[in-house]
């Protein structure tokens, strides 16, 4: 569920080992991108802006819900495979670097860490995050209990953050983690733009792990997120709240509604807030009102479901090549393992 933030400014700040810079967790372009969106003949918000400190929270308890498989499936997986991805990952080389885009709070990752670091892997461990948040509660955790553990965490645009990565030890191998199935996230155009880039920054015999939510029965999906308790719900309304805190907005959120709605054909999970009345929004910031017809929706996340084929098709145009799929004990989900010619 966790979005891309591959082509929009983030805050910046770097946090290792030894120090933790104190930056706000504010992105300087919310402001315009939030005018684009809600001035656009459809209107939407990019999901990205879901992630403040607040949104974090919330992702949190959405992924401990008992509808919300994807999380359960990935950390199942790398319990099951972590020794058998630890050989891809070192196979032929004496160092590896393990970049992971969108690191979160590193639930799953840690499973990888702690047996990598128990076995004397040689390698360094950067986490990206456009939450600054995120990335100096990540990072101290780490330290405090994983202590030597090289890490590096970043908190910007994962492509600009490639572009900081220390280029002194370029005959390490890189293992970039998009887990989560973020890639879902994308349409199909984006996708392989975006891989594409992912592989600009690669040699050959670097590694990608990405993270496919796999087709399923579609009341499984939709229950994934239209939850019971409407964790989901607030999840989406904070980002309106958010516009509220920060840009001086006046939305009232009791007004919008959730909805999610899955097409099983193109296998793409849609969710939208609707305006259930006529109303007028003020936004201070921008010193503009937006007009909301009653019922007219704004388009706030995609999440793309996937097939074996799919998968292939999608490394094949980004220029990776397939070297094993991991999966959970239902198959919900695989962690696909590429890399480059």
């Amino acid at each position: 569920m966790k979005t891309n933030n591959f082509s929009n400014t983030a805050t910046e700040g770097e946090y290792d080992q030894l120090s933790t810079i104190d930056m706000p967790d504010i992105d300087p372009n919310f402001a315009e991108d939030v005018q684009t969106g809600l001035q656009a003949e459809q209107k939407y918000l990019s999901s990205k802006y879901l992630y403040d400190k607040k949104g974090d929270a919330i992702f949190q308890q959405i992924m401990d819900m008992e509808e919300y498989y994807p999380t359960r499936c990935e950390y199942e997986i790398f319990e099951l495979h972590k020794a058998e991805m630890l050989k891809h990952f070192g196979e032929g080389v004496d160092k590896f670097k393990l970049i992971e885009f969108g690191a979160g709070d590193g639930m799953k990752t840690k499973v990888l860490l702690k047996h990598f670091w128990k076995s004397s892997t040689s390698f360094d461990y950067v986490p990206i995050d456009i939450s600054a948040n995120i990335v100096k509660t990540l990072t101290k955790d780490l330290n405090e209990n994983m202590p030597g553990l090289s890490v590096k965490g970043i908190c910007d645009d994962y492509f600009r953050a490639f572009e900081k990565l220390d280029q002194s030890d370029e005959e390490s191998r890189k293992v970039v983690l998009f887990l989560g199935a973020n890639i879902g996230n994308f349409s199909s155009e984006e996708s392989i733009d975006f891989l594409k880039k992912v592989a600009s920054y690669l040699k050959s015999g670097d590694r990608l792990l990405i993270g496919f939510d796999l087709k399923k029965d579609p009341q499984t999906i939709l229950n994934a997120y239209f939850d019971k308790n409407d964790i989901t719900k607030s999840f989406k309304i904070n980002l309106l709240e958010r516009i509220n805190r920060e840009l001086g907005g006046n939305f009232d959120t009791s007004s919008f509604e959730y909805f999610p709605i899955y097409d099983p054909l193109e296998g793409s999970i849609r969710s939208h807030l609707v305006s259930k009345k006529e109303q007028e929004v003020y936004i201070e910031a921008l010193q503009q009102t937006f007009h909301f017809d009653a019922w007219e929706a704004i388009f706030m996340e995609r999440s793309q479901k996937y097939d074996l084929k799919d998968i292939h098709r999608m490394a094949e145009a980004a220029g990776f090549q397939c070297l094993h799929h991991f999966y959970d004990s239902k198959r919900y989900f695989t962690d696909s393992l590429w890399t480059l010619p």
